[in-house]
C-alpha cells in the first residue's frame, strides 16, 4: 500500500515532468479482500491490492485529468502527456479557481455554524491494525459461526464478510498534502426459510466491533418469526423503522443538500432554506469528525471538511459548497435564499459536474426523556408495522421528495404493544418530507449500514400514517 512518504516523491516525479500552470495530484487505493458464502457454504474467496495515481493539470482556466495505476517513470510521464493534452483543448473554465494552498483548505472556523468551535481539527483514528491484519482463515471462522446459526436453526445463510485497508492523498503545486489511512470490516447477513427471510448488516474501521454471530442470531430469529407471513391490506400505518430502513429512505434526500443542486434549480430545497421542513425532532449534521463516522477529514480539492448542522429542530439551515460552488451563488440571484454560503470542505474531485455532498451524516439524539428503544416503541403501538429494511427505492417526484421502494427481510405486524408475527411485504409511496414531520419517537442514533445508501448515524424512527399503496407477492 502507498505510504505518504512515497507518494510525495511520485508527486515530485510529476511536478518535474509537467509544463502546466498548476498540478494536482490524488493517490487512491489500498487492499481489499472478501470472503462470499451461499447455501451454508463459502464459495468465493478473493484479495485485490491496487494503487491509482490521478494527475490534474491546469493551462490558463482550463483542466483536464488523467490517471494511472503504474509508477514507473515511462507511465507517469504518459499519464502527465495526458492530462495535459486534454487540458489544452478543453474550453476556459469561467468558475475554475487557483487550487487552494495549505492555509485555504485549513480553513477558518464557519462562525455560522453552531458548534463549529467545538469541531476537532482531526477525526478519530480510522485505522486499526487488527482489523489491516485479518487473515483469510478470520473471515473463514465467522462465516463458520454464521453457518452453525443457519444449521441450529434448518436456515440457507448467504452473505459476504469483507475486510479493506486504504489511503487517500492530495497534493497540489499550491505546497497543499492531505493525506488519510483508513481500515473497514464488514459483515451482511441473509438467512432464508421457507416463505420468509431475516437479515443484518455492519461494518466499522475495527473488526472488534463486529460481531458475526450476534449479527446471525438476529438475522435468524427474524427470518424465523416473520415465516407463514400472513396478508394484511395496504394502507396507511404506525412503523417502527429500524435504523437500515431510516437510512436507506432518508438518504435519497442528500444530493439536495448542495450549492450546485441549488444553482441547477433541481433540489428539494430551494426556497425552502430557513424554513421549517420536518418535525422539532429532526436535527441533522454532517460530521466527519464524529467517532462513529468513518472517511477522510477533506474533500476532493484537499479542503478540510467542516461540522455542518444542515437541519435544527425541524428547520433547514443550510447546503454545503465547493469553492467554486460558493463563488457562484454569491454572484448568484438566489443567494438570499441559499442561507450561509462558504466553502465547507464536501467537494467532489475536479472536473465534475456534481459540485459537492454531505457525506458523514448524524441524526441528533433527542434528549434521554424522548429517547426510546425500539422495543418500547413497539410496546406503545396499537397497531402497526416493524420493518427491518427497505430496497428497490426510486424517486417518484423530486420537490415534495416522495419515493417509491418496497419492504424486505423482516416485516412484523404489531398489534397491542406486541409483535404477533410476520406480514407480506409492502411497496410505499412515501414523503421524506411528510415522514419526518411525523417522527414520533427515536432511539439514541447507531452506526447503520443499509443496501440503498451510504453509511450514517442514525436512530430507529417511529413514524405516523406511513403510506404503504400494495401488498407484494412474497
Amino acid at each position: 500500500m502507498q505510504t505518504k512518504d512515497h507518494a510525495s516523491e511520485v508527486f515530485n516525479r510529476i511536478k518535474k515532468l509537467s509544463s502546466a500552470d498548476e498540478v494536482e495530484v490524488h493517490f487512491s487505493g489500498g487492499r481489499f479482500a472478501l470472503t462470499r458464502f451461499a447455501n451454508n457454504t463459502i464459495h468465493q474467496n478473493v484479495a485485490e491490492e491496487n494503487s491509482t495515481v490521478s494527475v490534474r493539470t491546469v493551462f490558463d482556466g482550463r483542466t483536464a485529468r488523467a490517471s494511472t495505476n503504474k509508477f514507473d517513470d515511462e507511465s507517469l510521464r504518459q499519464v502527465v502527456r495526458a492530462s495535459e493534452s486534454l487540458a489544452k483543448v478543453q474550453h476556459p473554465d469561467p468558475d475554475l479557481l487557483p487550487m487552494p494552498d495549505a492555509q485555504e483548505a485549513m480553513g477558518s472556523m464557519d462562525e455560522n455554524n453552531a458548534g463549529a468551535s467545538a469541531r476537532p481539527t482531526q477525526p478519530p483514528s480510522r485505522y486499526f491494525e487488527q482489523t489491516a491484519a485479518i487473515t483469510p482463515q478470520q473471515r473463514a471462522e465467522g462465516v463458520r459461526k454464521i453457518v452453525g446459526v443457519a444449521n441450529r436453526y434448518k436456515l440457507t445463510s448467504a452473505g459476504v464478510f469483507s475486510s479493506a485497508d486504504s489511503v487517500e492523498g492530495i497534493f497540489n503545486s499550491r505546497g497543499l498534502i492531505a493525506w488519510h489511512t483508513q481500515t473497514l470490516a464488514e459483515t451482511s447477513i441473509t438467512m432464508l426459510g421457507s416463505d420468509s427471510s431475516g437479515w443484518q448488516k455492519a461494518n466499522s474501521p475495527d473488526v472488534s466491533n463486529l460481531d458475526p454471530l450476534g449479527l446471525a442470531e438476529t438475522a435468524a430469529k427474524k427470518a424465523l418469526d416473520s415465516a407463514h407471513p400472513r396478508e394484511i391490506p395496504a394502507e396507511k400505518y404506525t412503523v417502527i423503522l429500524e435504523p437500515a430502513a431510516v437510512l436507506d429512505i432518508v438518504g435519497f434526500m442528500f444530493w439536495d443538500y448542495s450549492g450546485m443542486a441549488l444553482l441547477d434549480q433541481r433540489s428539494f430545497l430551494n426556497g425552502r432554506i430557513g424554513t421549517k421542513l420536518f418535525g422539532d425532532n429532526v436535527t441533522i449534521w454532517d460530521d466527519v469528525y464524529y467517532p462513529l463516522q468513518t472517511g477522510c477529514p477533506f474533500d476532493g480539492e484537499g479542503m478540510r471538511r467542516q461540522r455542518l448542522a444542515l437541519v435544527e429542530n425541524g428547520v433547514v439551515k443550510r447546503v454545503v459548497y465547493a469553492r467554486a460552488t460558493a463563488e457562484r451563488m454569491r454572484r448568484s440571484d438566489l443567494r438570499g435564499t441559499a442561507g450561509p454560503i462558504t466553502a465547507t470542505g464536501h467537494g467532489f474531485p475536479l472536473p465534475n459536474e456534481m459540485g459537492e455532498m454531505p457525506l458523514n451524516i448524524v441524526f441528533d439524539a433527542p434528549n434521554s426523556s424522548q429517547t426510546q428503544a425500539a422495543e418500547e416503541m413497539i410496546a406503545s403501538t396499537e397497531r402497526g408495522l416493524l420493518v427491518t429494511r427497505l430496497w428497490y427505492i426510486r424517486e417518484v417526484e423530486p420537490f415534495e421528495k416522495i419515493l417509491t421502494g418496497m419492504t424486505r427481510d423482516g416485516t412484523f405486524l404489531v398489534e397491542n404493544g406486541r409483535v404477533v408475527g410476520g406480514v407480506r411485504n409492502f411497496r410505499f409511496n412515501e414523503s421524506l418530507i411528510h415522514m419526518l414531520s411525523n417522527v414520533e419517537a427515536m432511539s439514541a442514533p447507531v452506526r447503520s449500514s443499509g443496501e440503498e445508501s451510504f453509511d450514517m448515524v442514525v436512530p430507529a424512527m417511529k413514524v405516523r400514517d406511513f403510506n404503504f399503496t400494495e401488498v407484494t407477492k412474497f
